[in-house]
C-alpha cells in the first residue's frame, strides 16, 4: 500500500527541513571562518555539506514519486494528494529547486564586509520568516554559504564585490522590521564595521528569485511534477 507510505513521508517532510535548517545555521557558524580552517576541518565541511545535499535530493524524490504513485492509484483520495503537494511545493522551494517571485525586501551592501556578517545576516532574514534568499542573483539554499576575506568574498563560485545585493522574498514589513530593530544585525555591523554602507528597503514590485544551479538530485535530473 502507498498510502502509509505517503503519509509518512508528509510527516517526515516537517523533520527534514528542521533538521537541515540546524545543520544549515551550524554549518554558516563554521563556514565564516573558514581561512581559520585546517585541510582537514575544510575536508570534514565539505563532507557535510555534502551529505546534507544528498538527504534533500533523495527527500524531494521519495516525495514526487509518492505523489504519483497515489496520482495513479487514486486510492488516497484528493486530501493526501493536496497536503503532498504542498509539502513539496514548500520543499522544493526551500531547497531553491524552483524560481520564485513575490515581495520582500532588499538589502543593499556597499563597503568591506565579513564574510561572518553576511551569514549572519543571511540567518537573521531565515528567522525573520523569508521564504526564499539570493546574493547577488545566487539562489541560497542548504550549505550554501558566503565565504572570503573582506571585498573579496563569494557564495557559490561567484565574486561579490565591494558592492551587492540581497534579496529575499516574505513579508515586506518583518523583515524589515527583524533588520532595523535596535540591536539587530543592522545596527550591530554599523557599529562593529564603519566603513560598510548596509540599507534595507521593502520591494516596490514583486522580486523574482531564481533556481538554484546546483544539482540537488539523482543523477543530475532535475525532479518536475
Amino acid at each position: 500500500m502507498k498510502q502509509p507510505r505517503a503519509l509518512t513521508a508528509v510527516t517526515l517532510v516537517a523533520f527534514v527541513l528542521g533538521i537541515l535548517l540546524v545543520m544549515q545555521l551550524r554549518a554558516q557558524d563554521s563556514v565564516g571562518g573558514m581561512e581559520q580552517l585546517s585541510a582537514a576541518d575544510l575536508t570534514v565541511l565539505i563532507a557535510n555539506l555534502n551529505d546534507r545535499n544528498n538527504l534533500l535530493r533523495a527527500e524531494v524524490a521519495d516525495l514526487e514519486a509518492d505523489l504519483r504513485a497515489i496520482e495513479a492509484s487514486g486510492a488516497s483520495g484528493q486530501g493526501n494528494v493536496g497536503r503532498l503537494q504542498a509539502d513539496l511545493t514548500r520543499l522544493r522551494l526551500w531547497a531553491g529547486l524552483d524560481a520564485i517571485e513575490g515581495r520582500g525586501v532588499v538589502v543593499a551592501i556597499v563597503g568591506p564586509i565579513t564574510a561572518d556578517a553576511v551569514n549572519d545576516l543571511l540567518d537573521e532574514l531565515r528567522l525573520a520568516g523569508a521564504e526564499a534568499i539570493a546574493v547577488a542573483g545566487v539562489r541560497v539554499v542548504p550549505g550554501a554559504t558566503v565565504a572570503g576575506t573582506p571585498a573579496a568574498l563569494s557564495i557559490e563560485g561567484v565574486d561579490l564585490g565591494r558592492a551587492f545585493e540581497v534579496h529575499a522574498i516574505g513579508s515586506p514589513q518583518a523583515l524589515q522590521a527583524i533588520l532595523d530593530r535596535s540591536g539587530g544585525i543592522v545596527s550591530r555591523i554599523a557599529v562593529g564595521q564603519p566603513d560598510v554602507s548596509l540599507e534595507v528597503v521593502p520591494s516596490e514590485t514583486a522580486l523574482r528569485l531564481p533556481a538554484t544551479e546546483r544539482d540537488l538530485t539523482p543523477d543530475g535530473a532535475t525532479p518536475r511534477l
